[in-house]
Formats: C-alpha cells, sequence, structure tokens
C-alpha cells in the first residue's frame, strides 16, 4: 500500500491543485503579455487557449473528487444497512441455529466422530476450504484432508455437499425458491 493509497482521491486532489495552478500562472503570464506591447496575438490566444484547457482539467478533476465523495457515501451508507440486516438475521436465528448447532453436535457424536474430526465437520459445514480450516486448526491442510476424509466415511457420505445435505434436507423450502402456486412444504 503506498502512502496515497491510504486517503481516498488524494491523487485527484493533487492533480486538480496542479491544474488549477498552472491556470493560474497562465493567466498571470497572459496579463503580463498583455500589458507589453511587444507580444504578438498569436502568442496571446495560444495562451489563452493553455489557460483554458488547464482551467477545464481543473474543473473536471474537482468534479471527479466530488462524485468519488458522494460514491463513498453511498457506499458507506449500503455497507451499514447490509451490517445492519445481518445483525437483524443472526438475532432472529440465534435460537434456530443454537438448536440446528446443537443437532449437529449430537449427529457427530452418533457417528464416533473425534473432537478434531468434529471440529473439523463444523468448519466444513461453515463453507472454509481444507486450507482455511487447516489455518483455523493450526494444524497442515493433509491432516485435515485425512480428518475430513474420516468424517465423510463415517457419516456415509462423500462429499462436503453431500455432507451440508445432510443437515440441510429436513429445512422445509422457503416461498423464494418454492414453485409458484405450491406451499412450501417439509419433508416427511
Amino acid at each position: 500500500m503506498t502512502d496515497s493509497d491510504d486517503v481516498p482521491g488524494r491523487n485527484t486532489l493533487i492533480e486538480f491543485g496542479l491544474f488549477a495552478l498552472i491556470a493560474l500562472l497562465m493567466l498571470a503570464d497572459l496579463a503580463a503579455d498583455a500589458a507589453s506591447a511587444q507580444v504578438d496575438a498569436p502568442h496571446l490566444v495560444v495562451e489563452g487557449l493553455i489557460m483554458i484547457a488547464a482551467g477545464a482539467g481543473a474543473v473536471r478533476l474537482w468534479g471527479s473528487v466530488l462524485s468519488a465523495r458522494e460514491s463513498v457515501r453511498a457506499l458507506g451508507g449500503r455497507l451499514e444497512a447490509a451490517r445492519a440486516d445481518a445483525r437483524r438475521w443472526e438475532e432472529e436465528a440465534r435460537d434456530a441455529l443454537a438448536g440446528l448447532g446443537a443437532a449437529i453436535e449430537r449427529q457427530f457424536v452418533a457417528w464416533d466422530l473425534t473432537p478434531a474430526e468434529r471440529a473439523v465437520g463444523v468448519l466444513l459445514l461453515k463453507g472454509l476450504s481444507h486450507k482455511e480450516a487447516a489455518g483455523e486448526r493450526q494444524t497442515s491442510e493433509r491432516t485435515v484432508r485425512q480428518q475430513a476424509l474420516a468424517v465423510y466415511r463415517k457419516a456415509g457420505v462423500r462429499s462436503r455437499a453431500e455432507l451440508s445435505a445432510f443437515f440441510l434436507r429436513g429445512l422445509p423450502l422457503v416461498a423464494a425458491i418454492a414453485p409458484t402456486g405450491i406451499e412450501p412444504v417439509s419433508p416427511p
């Protein structure tokens, strides 16, 4: 990360300042040249065009700064709304998640999983890769892979997807994925 990366729009502000400075210096030079009788009209026109171009660049960059700041504010608002939505969902689902966690733990015990296999099983159900689970468990990826295979064997499944499906297949269909006109159903 460079020093300029830590402040959003810092480079753009510097560029704006440089364009504005060029425009002001060109204006001062143009005024001095216009007061002198020794400068011809084409020279004044060229300097005037340079001044106008620098001023236009400064205005455009200032617009970019304002637009970027508005985008950052909007993203901040959306991020906060997403965080609030996640907190609300966690609060609403807390009891259900606790019950699901207890049910998963009971099933892991019924499958006679070791404590390490149970820990790996939970991490797999949470969607962590073998590498990520190894980092969480502070062990090698090979160890996690072997423990995952033991979980699958003891559970009578062949993959992480089948392991997840074992615990999720009893959930009722939600209205968002149920076919139109059919009420959500629970499996028998």
